[in-house]
């Protein structure tokens, strides 16, 4: 992506700049720490939710984010663009270019599906949202993120692994994973209730990872925090630039898992954490 002038600069300049969904992405999280707290709260709403600003309108989005409307066009125009439909129009685009390819592989995978099937399609449907899941990870974790992440973590001496409700899966079976390769963890996350009294014992010289979707988890916030704050080091797995966790991390992942029907299988965060937990073991052999 081409260098673009701080707000200062030629808003003309930004906006030529700014041609499609992912450079303004880019240029909304390069510019997150300067934005007033109105047009933070929307930008974390765009990048969170991108399809509702695709179909939305100022109102309705205004509406969800809490804000007036005429926060929404000055969110747009901070970003360089004439009013809101402007900018809607790279969050359409984004949608088109997505449900283009996305039947094509739907076609592909009921090819030969009884359609009086419904378990079939049901089976299919989860099929589908999986590979989207994993193609979009694929896409969205580079190979320099991943390995200062696999680094971080096997500089500690246990690895902290913390999450709630629907990321709980993913840290249990880096617990497990973590056994199996001999490498020392703690799962903090148990049902007596003692997971602050677990936490208590980490320190600098250890690591932590911690899992949290939208809407994060309260606890696992808190957690991350009080670690990072005794400069216990933190890879985090999470699903916007805007995600509590993300802010306050060494290393973080964004993956963005897809749905059918309204559930999101864990598809891309399970290969991801799996791949993380031998990476790791390697690096523990290396040193």
């Amino acid at each position: 992506m081409p260098s673009l002038p701080d707000q200062s600069g030629s808003l003309l300049s930004v906006r030529a700049a700014l041609t499609g969904y992912q450079p303004l992405k880019e240029e909304i999280v390069r510019r997150q720490k300067s934005l007033p707290k109105r047009l933070l709260q929307i930008a974390a709403f765009a990048l969170e939710r991108p399809d509702e600003v695709a179909f939305g309108t100022v109102s309705s989005i205004a509406k969800h984010v809490g804000v007036p409307p005429s926060a929404i066009i000055r969110f747009a125009q901070h970003f360089g663009f004439d009013g809101f439909v402007e900018m809607q129009r790279l969050f359409r685009d984004r949608m088109r270019e997505r449900s283009s390819e996305y039947e094509e592989r739907l076609q592909s995978l009921n090819h030969g599906v009884d359609p009086n099937d419904e378990a079939g399609k049901t089976l299919e449907g989860f099929f589908a949202a999986g590979r989207r899941s994993m193609e979009g990870a694929f896409q969205s974790v580079s190979h320099e993120v991943f390995s200062a992440a696999a680094s971080v973590l096997s500089e500690g001496e246990t690895i902290y692994l913390l999450a709630r409700r629907r990321s709980f899966p993913i840290v249990s079976y880096m617990a497990y994973s973590f056994g199996k390769l001999g490498l020392r963890c703690e799962l903090a996350s148990s049902p007596m209730g003692i997971d602050s009294d677990l936490l208590q014992f980490a320190s600098p010289k250890d690591a932590a990872l911690a899992v949290s979707f939208s809407p994060y988890a309260s606890e696992t916030v808190t957690q991350a925090r009080a670690l990072r704050e005794r400069g216990v080091p933190l890879v985090s797995l999470t699903d916007s630039p805007f995600s509590p966790i993300a802010a306050i991390s060494n290393v973080w992942f964004e993956v963005v898992e897809a749905d059918y029907g309204g559930f999101r299988p864990l598809s891309a965060s399970m290969v991801l954490a799996l791949a993380l937990c031998v990476a790791v073991a390697e690096r523990k052999q290396w040193s």
